[in-house]
């Protein structure tokens, strides 16, 4: 076994970067080649269609069959000019992943048997029943209830990968609840325009939409496919449950920034090509804080569109590193030890007549609007700061958060020292008073209550998971494997409920007799003074800090079960039943789904352990403490004892040593299983992941730390699984 790690070692050495060429000199001259963008459409749709199709996407009218059939033939066409023998309805179950099932456009032309041709009808664009029953749903579907229906989403194109038309869809069941991630994104995205198109009419009746932006930054780590392939815990679970720190790490910082490894650069190139290929803006890359880590970052776009574009972009991200050579690795924490993996979701809201709600303006009235929204967020993020944890939290997420620049598993608000400053300010002031904060790039807003806002008024905080960076909030906690839907559809369903009532709140004082300016700003000084607890600057790695949210009442829960019940907390499930976006049946069935997805994580990862420690490392110790033992009996065979004991003395050492490291190794795998098989027969999905986490979990890091010893004093020739020094710096 150790000759494969040597020989992945040195094939890995002889590889050199692929050539990769661009498919047009200009970007622009394939930007979005297969993809059904409203270019495309414009060609092969009628002008008719297009604005129907246009009042569905953008005013949502109810969708015409007959409007369907015009698109579906138009598609057609075009899908088979690029190649096309086949479509799918590509949704996105409860598993974070996507899904899709492969049908031929072939169908008989009269009775069966007779000729055939190819054909794609409204109906089959519109709607399918994949059936799809194996799909995690909670208990909302059984053995003799599996129907299962996707249904077109119009608002997010088509795009043709390889030989099939792929069209988003959503995933529902027989009796209408959502079976998927997709659905209840759409509702929240539906609901914050409304609410937030409430409050803008308030300030410019011209507002006829608001819309929710995402901005996502994916990273990731690469690791030769040669090396990939003799970890097994690699290749089963997406990281590696043992292995000793390197003594270069990333102490350095010398990877970050820096340049970019050829055959990583070759690529970087050739996942943008395809990318752009798809409509994917793809703008940022660069290496990462950790060896062999880095990152892509697009433009951002309309949230349920960037979504799609980053579960797509995955997928290429996956499928081409193959063709480098490489494999991606999308784990929150692969490496112990290193910077882990997030995606961070830049998130913003936008209304249809041009104006960025978290931008400063440039009238009074702008800025009041921008403070409106702004508290109007901090107060949502505080009500419902369990939930929004909950939104990110998973098994691999829960290894990452709170060390190395990933954020605490507290969620704070990060807003600068100067946007604070505006905020404590408000909150003491009168109607007399007007309030000036410092000098520099003021915007004056004309209204006493209100003070003056600056551009660009915030520092960063890499320790906070929810952070004002100057237009946007970065929410920073969400995982680099993760559907970004979970955690957009929490924060979209938040705002939408706080600025309903917020409006309803200033409405009530207006009808009191109060001036409109007046009863806006008395709500923006009460959201402030309630929401100052999820307001925090400072270090979030601190245990002060921790003490400090406990006191705020923040949540601090840190074990992964436990938070996932946020979903079906009284506040969640009025939450998202006033939104609309998802139901009471609905959120305890996504509970069900992560309790046990996360027992089935657990169970995987608890198994590759066991099997590595018994079958691997206490094998390669004790043929290593043989010979060892081998060298004692024969040095004393030769020397005299009171010599031969003075050489075999770091042998007899190193000899107790690994006895001492395997029988502990061997003796809590031994409890790991007997702790597995306990839980196991646990009914309910929530006390077995409770299980899980409290009785299996505790037994990986007693584990491991006696393997990394013995990886340290093991003849590294007779070590089997390629060590990090080869994980992480061989490119």
């Amino acid at each position: 076994m150790s000759s494969l790690r040597f020989n992945a070692v040195e094939e890995a050495f002889k590889k050199k970067a692929l050539e990769v060429s661009a498919p047009s000199k200009l970007t622009s001259d394939y930007y979005g080649k297969y993809v059904f963008n409203k270019a495309t459409m414009a060609k092969y749709l009628s002008k008719d269609t297009m604005k129907a199709l246009k009042n569905v996407t953008d005013k949502g009218a109810t969708l015409d069959l007959s409007i369907a059939d015009d698109v579906a033939a138009g598609m057609r066409m075009w899908a088979m000019e690029l190649g096309a023998t086949h479509y799918t309805h590509w949704f996105q179950p409860l598993t974070d992943g996507t899904a899709e099932k492969h049908d031929s456009f072939i169908d008989y032309e009269g009775a069966p048997g007779e000729a055939i041709i190819e054909d794609f009808s409204g109906k089959l664009l519109a709607q399918q029943e994949p059936d799809a029953s194996s799909f995690p749903s909670g208990g909302i579907r059984s053995t003799f209830e599996a129907r299962g229906y996707t249904a077109w989403d119009p608002s997010s194109p088509a795009f043709v990968v390889d030989d099939t038309l792929v069209i988003p869809t959503i995933f529902i069941s027989y009796t209408g609840e959502a079976l998927d991630l997709k659905a209840p994104l759409l509702k929240a995205l539906n609901a914050v325009d409304k609410a937030a198109t409430a409050v803008c009419q308030m300030f410019d009746p011209n507002v006829k939409k608001v819309v929710a932006y995402l901005g996502w930054e994916q990273e990731y780590f690469l690791v030769d496919e040669g090396l990939y392939a003799t970890r097994p815990d690699l290749l089963l679970t997406g990281r590696t449950l043992m292995g000793h720190e390197s003594a270069k790490n990333q102490q350095l910082e010398d990877h970050y920034f820096g340049s970019v490894p050829s055959r990583v650069a070759a690529y970087m190139k050739d996942i943008e090509f395809e990318a752009y290929k798809y409509g994917i803006p793809a703008k940022t890359r660069h290496n990462e804080v950790a060896p062999n880590q880095f990152e892509l970052a697009p433009i951002y776009g309309e949230c349920n569109l960037a979504v799609d574009q980053n579960l797509l972009m995955m997928s290429i991200m996956k499928r081409v590193a193959r063709r480098h050579g490489f494999r991606l690795l999308l784990h929150e924490k692969p490496f112990a030890g290193i910077n882990g993996s997030g995606k961070h979701n830049n998130w913003s809201l936008g209304t249809d007549t041009g104006v960025g709600l978290f931008t400063p303006g440039k009238t009074p009235e702008e800025n009041l609007l921008f403070v409106t929204i702004l508290t109007s967020t901090l107060m949502a993020v505080h009500k419902h700061n369990a939930l929004l944890k909950a939104s990110i939290m998973t098994a691999q997420n829960a290894h990452r958060l709170g060390a190395n620049e990933a954020p605490p598993a507290i969620v704070s608000a990060f807003l600068g020292s100067q946007l604070t400053a505006i905020l404590e300010k408000l909150e003491n002031s009168t109607s007399e008073e007007a309030i000036i904060v410092g000098a520099k790039k003021k915007l004056s807003l004309g209204i006493a209550h209100i003070p003056e806002v600056f551009l660009d008024n915030t520092d960063r905080n890499r320790t906070s998971p929810f952070a004002f960076t100057g237009n946007r909030f970065e929410f920073r906690a969400v995982g680099s494997s993760a559907n970004c839907s979970s955690a957009m559809t929490s924060l979209n369903a938040a705002v939408a409920a706080q600025l309903v009532e917020f409006k309803a709140e200033v409405d009530a004082k207006i009808a009191a007799g109060s001036t409109k300016e007046k009863a806006i700003f008395d709500v923006i000084k009460s959201y402030i003074k309630a929401s100052k607890a999820i307001r925090f600057d400072g270090n979030g790695y601190s245990e002060e800090w921790k003490a400090e949210a406990a006191k705020r009442g923040l949540d601090c829960e840190t074990s992964v079960p436990k938070i996932i019940e946020a979903y079906t907390s009284k506040s969640s499930i009025e939450l998202f039943k006033s939104t609309g976006v998802l139901t009471e049946v609905e959120l305890h069935a996504r509970n069900e789904v992560k309790w046990e997805t996360y027992v089935k994580k657990i169970q995987i990862e608890a198994r590759v352990l066991g099997d590595l420690a018994i079958n691997h490392i206490i094998p390669v110790a004790t043929r290593y403490q043989s010979l060892l033992l081998d060298n004692v009996y024969k040095t004393k065979a030769v020397f005299s004892v009171e010599k031969a004991d003075k050489i075999c003395a770091m042998d007899l050492s190193l000899i107790e040593e690994i006895a001492e490291h395997t029988s502990i190794i061997k003796k809590n795998v031994e409890d790991m299983v007997v702790a597995r098989k306990v839980a196991n027969v646990i009914e309910h999905e929530k006390d077995k992941a409770n299980a899980y986490h409290d009785n299996v979990l505790p037994y990986f890091d007693v584990i491991r730390y006696h393997i990394d010893k013995l990886e340290l004093i093991v003849d590294d020739e007779m070590w089997t699984l390629p060590k990090y020094r080869e994980l992480l710096f061989i490119r």
